[in-house]
């Protein structure tokens, strides 16, 4: 399992936003990836889920940044 942060957000990515994501500048992704983080240690919810499974709750962290993001 990857420890960097943003190896770690790129692999909650589902394919298809995995590599638009990774075509980005690198300042962009380290961005996305801190609010990534910020996401899963800030929401309840996420917490709760992250107990039945944590890859769940990497991907739907992700999710809502990149949905945030598009806002």
């Amino acid at each position: 399992m990857p420890t960097d942060p943003v190896s770690r957000f790129l692999a909650a990515l589902d394919p298809d936003h995995r590599q638009a994501v990774g075509d980005r500048p690198r300042e962009e992704q380290e961005q996305l990836a801190a609010a990534w983080e910020r996401e899963l240690e800030a929401d309840d919810e996420l917490d709760t889920l992250d107990e039945l499974s944590p890859p769940a709750a990497e991907a739907e962290a992700a999710r809502r940044v990149l949905e945030r993001e598009t806002e």
